[in-house]
């Protein structure tokens, strides 16, 4: 990967956000369709984890968030941000803050 600035690392919005909904993506068997609470607005996030995670196990949990990407539509259906995780070789792993946080506080 290439180095990036930090002048280009501050334009990342990461924050907070609470799941308060999970759907099966109807056209993609990999996917979720996530309603997420950011504190002063919900969102919809398209996101490759249903392999890894069961609806039960994502709904009411704190996850970190990307906020200012460009809205993308993934197989027909917009994602207004991106969450984050890791992956290694037991699978995906889904990004929480260690205590629970207001949705929409900001990651520094």
């Amino acid at each position: 990967m290439e180095n990036i600035t930090f002048e280009e690392f501050k334009k990342m919005d990461l924050r907070i956000a609470r799941v308060i909904e999970v759907q099966d993506h109807p056209d993609a068997d990999k996917l979720y369709v996530l309603k997420v609470d950011l504190g002063s607005e919900t969102r919809q996030i398209v996101a490759g984890i249903r392999a890894h995670y069961k609806k039960e196990e994502l709904a009411g949990k704190d996850i970190v968030v990307i906020t200012n990407l460009q809205p993308r539509t993934i197989r027909g259906i917009e994602s207004r941000g991106m969450l984050l995780a890791a992956q290694d070789e037991n699978g995906i792993h889904i990004l929480i803050p260690e205590k629970s946080t207001k949705p929409g506080s900001p990651v520094s």
